[in-house]
């Protein structure tokens, strides 16, 4: 079997989204962290910076691993499961 990139595993991906956000990005808290790690350590590249410099999150795509919650120096993100029946759904494991 052909061994696939990451890439290619996504474009397999189904995502059922919900409307309420399984993720709280807490801005009162992500204020002290200069290194930004959630942009580079995302694997859905779901955190980028605006214009302002300010961290903008989209919850739509989540592969739901965590990490984000996980390299966060501030606990700024609140991280829940989404409901039952939505969110990501891995095709092939």
């Amino acid at each position: 079997m052909k061994k696939m990139k990451v890439e290619e595993r996504l474009t397999l991906t189904k995502f059922e989204v919900y409307g309420e956000p399984h993720i709280i990005l807490r801005r009162e808290k992500c204020k002290g962290c200069d290194f930004k790690i959630c942009i580079s350590s995302c694997p859905a590249g779901l955190f980028t910076l605006d214009e302002t410099g300010e961290i903008k999150f989209t919850y739509e795509g989540c592969l739901e691993c965590g990490t984000c919650r996980i390299v966060c120096p501030e606990n700024a993100i609140e991280w829940n499961y989404p409901l039952g029946g939505f969110g990501v759904q891995y095709m092939f494991g």
